[in-house]
Order: structure tokens, then sequence, then C-alpha cells
């Protein structure tokens, strides 16, 4: 390019220096001067063409910038941006405090007395035209919002508290006693003692009654009565089983259990526990008799040994047990009967659930000598006519089984025996006599 240059400028320089000699005479410049000349100009060139690209790039840097910012408005068919929220309109039962629905302005709210606000209090218009927060409502914080009144009663709001006014056919402070028009069966009607004045109170130009725990209202809301609730019939016709293990009495405003005589009341109030009259020394048997205690009372007892029969005679050892004398060698009917004669007495409850185990026999051996080795148990008298079964539970030992149930009052009695054998032959029997006294009650 340099050499270019030179052989472009080198016959202008010359003509150059022709056209202003005076002499006018040709004198040019020679070929290291112009060479200097060429060096300077290309310099001059080459900072006007750095000075060009910088502006250049300054120029495509702002255009890029404005294009940007272009872009980001709308389009010129787009609305402008808005400057105003929709209108708003106070809640019921509330107040809007505010007119003004632009840009950055504000909206406040309250409630009537009796209402709760529930959402935003103050609502601001935000730019993208739309109401900050959200709706506001009253909520109402009256007695009557849960719907007290039954059975189609109107609820009449008062100062923190209410009245119901009921329709025809229903009464109470709720509505929720049908009114009566014959007495219900579990209503005691006919014993003043049952009855009650309803307690009444004016509030706000309203009467208010009620009645006292255990009593209900009756009659209509005008000409009411409290009349007793008799427990032991409700729990009955509710089939909610005995609310007494006895009886049950009635009285005014609540109840009692009873038990019968003989009996006691327990710790929890319906429940009977016989009373051992023996035990606490509430007998009168005399010398000679024992006291036996039965379900609601107590028996003198005083048992006799079998009477005597040729060689067969019998020795009273305790006040329940007789034992045989020893037998003539000769004397096979004696050695046949019952070597011993046992009493028992037992106090069951009416109605007692079977099988039920009562009694138990066993044999025993003195020291030193051999037991039987066999043994055969039986029901030999008394008046149980089937509801006994006697059965042997092991080696040793047999036990009397009821298999009917007894109900009471009744006196059962009934004679077992158990007999001893030793290699198939007969040692001894023993006999035991066993009287069951049945109470009426089953507890």
């Amino acid at each position: 390019m340099r050499a270019s240059l030179q052989s472009l400028y080198l016959p202008l320089l010359c003509l150059t220096a022709v056209l202003s000699s005076d002499a006018a005479v040709q004198s040019c410049m020679d070929k290291h001067q112009v060479v200097g000349v060429l060096r300077q100009m290309e310099k001059f060139l080459k900072g006007q063409e750095v000075r060009f690209t910088e502006g250049l790039r300054i120029m495509k840097s702002k255009l890029a910038t404005l294009q940007n910012s272009v872009s980001k408005m709308p389009q010129a068919d787009q609305s402008a941006a808005p400057t105003a929220c929709p209108s708003l309109e106070a809640p019921a039962h509330g107040t809007k405090f505010g007119s003004k629905y632009l840009v950055g302005h504000e909206i406040h709210f309250t409630c009537t007395l009796g209402f709760q606000l529930v959402g935003a209090t103050t609502r601001v218009c935000q730019e993208n035209g739309s109401w900050s927060g959200i709706a506001t409502a009253c909520k109402d914080m009256s007695v009557c919002v849960s719907n007290p009144c039954q059975n189609g009663g109107t609820c009449v709001a008062l100062v923190n508290q209410y009245k119901c006014t009921c329709p025809q056919k229903w009464s109470g402070s709720h509505c929720q006693h049908p009114t009566q028009t014959a007495p219900p069966e579990w209503s005691v009607v006919n014993d003043p003692a049952f009855s009650r004045k309803p307690r009444c109170a004016q509030v706000n130009r309203a009467q208010h009654c009620s009645c006292d725990a255990g009593f209900h209202m009756s009659g209509t809301s005008d000409n009411s009565i409290c009349q007793d609730v008799n427990e032991c019939e409700v729990y009955r016709l509710d089939q909610g089983g005995k609310l007494c293990v006895h009886e049950c009495v009635n009285v005014p405003g609540s109840y009692h259990c009873s038990c019968p005589s003989g009996y006691k009341l327990l710790s929890d109030g319906r429940s009977c526990e016989d009373v051992d009259e023996c035990l606490s020394q509430r007998h009168n048997c005399t010398n000679g008799t024992t006291c036996i205690n039965t379900g609601g009372g107590f028996q003198c007892v005083s048992p006799e040994c079998p009477r005597s029969q040729g060689h067969i005679h019998y020795v009273k050892t305790s006040p329940f047990q007789c034992e045989r004398n020893p037998c003539p060698m000769d004397s096979r009917s004696c050695q046949l009967a019952p070597k011993t004669v046992s009493f028992h007495y037992l106090s069951l409850s009416s109605r007692l659930q079977t099988p039920a185990t009562l009694f138990r026999m066993a044999t025993a051996t003195a020291p030193g000598r051999t037991g039987p080795d066999s043994l055969r148990f039986g029901i030999v008298g008394g008046n149980s006519r089937g509801m006994f079964v006697m059965q042997r539970s092991d080696r040793q030992t047999g036990e009397l089984i009821l298999v009917q149930q007894l109900q009471g009052p009744q006196e059962v009695s009934i004679d077992v025996d158990m007999s001893e054998y030793s290699d198939r032959v007969f040692q001894a029997k023993h006999v035991a006599k066993v009287h069951i006294l049945v109470s009426p009650y089953n507890f």
C-alpha cells in the first residue's frame, strides 16, 4: 500500500511545486522528503480510522440500548397502563372509608356492633389495577348464630344472651320439650312432693324459666310446672339394664338403690353384699347349736348322728362329723355301714350359672398305712331330683357338680358317698350329707 501511495502522490507534489514557484521553474522534492510526507499522512489517516471505529462502536452500543428499551414498551395496539382500580362496596353490616380508586390510594373497612370483620381491614390500589388483600366480610357474632333453638324455634338475640320463641307443642329454654297433653311414663305427677314451681326471671321484658336437676318442664310456656323425672323408669325404658342391682327407689329430683333385708349397700351405691350374721355375732343361736350364714340371714344347726342299729353305733367327733364305732369281726352289716358321716351347709344365689362345682370329697390315709387303690363315688340320697352329678376328678378326689339352675328361696339336700377298694375288695365307705340353702336373689 505504501508503494502505491508514493506513485500516486509523487506527480501531484511536483506539480504543486511548479505552480507555487515564482520562477515557474519545475523543482521537485527529493525521494526521501516525499516518503516522510507520506508517512505523516499515513499516521494521520490511521488516527482518523481509529477515532471513526471507536465512534462507530459507541453509536452501535447506544443503538442497541435504545432498541432494548423500545422493545419493552407496550405495542402501539395495546391500551395504556391502568391508573385506577375497580370500585369497592362496603360489606353487609359494615362501613367503607375512602372514595378514591387511583393507584396508591387506600380503602378502609369496619363492621357494626355484633359483627366481626373477616378479611383485610385496609386495601390498596396497586399499579396493575387490582386491590391488595382479600375481600372483606362482616361475620355475625351474635348468640343466635349457632341456632340454639330446636324444633323450629325462633332465636331472638339479646345483650349477651338470647331467647327462643317456641312453636306450638314445644316448650323449654331451647324448645326441647314437647308440650305435654299427657304426662310421660317416666314423669311423677300425682304426688305434690314430686312437683316444683319453675324458677323464672325477667330478662329484657321476657320471662325465662328453668327447672332444678332431676325435674323437667311440663305444660305451656305461660303455665308451666317442674315435674320429677323418675330415673328408675327412664333407665328401664331405655333398656340400659339394671340401674340398681336390687331395687331402685325414686325420690324427688333423684333416686337411690336399696338392698333386701340381710344385705348391705356397697360403696358403688348400686350393688348389694350379704351380711354375715355369724361372723359379726348378730345371731341368736344358743349353746349346742352352730350358726350357719345364709344369703340374707342365718340358721342355727345341730346335726345328729345316725341312730344306732344292732352293732352299728356312731359317736360325734366334731360339730359336723360322726364316726362309727369298731365293728365285731362277724358283723357284715356293720362293716358295710358308713365309716364316717359328715355334714356340710352351702349357701347359693338364685339362678347360679351351671355347671358349677359345689363340693369335693377325697380320701385320707394315716401315716404308715397303705391307702385304697380304687375309689367309687355316687349319690345315695336327698331331694335333688337330677339336679346334681357326682364324678371323679382325679385318682383321689370326687366332685359334686350342679347341672341345673336352682330358683330360690328353697332348701335342697343331697347325700353322696365315697367307697374305698383295695385289690377290688371293699374296705370302707364315707357319706357326706350336703344341705344347700338357695337365696331368692342372684347377687
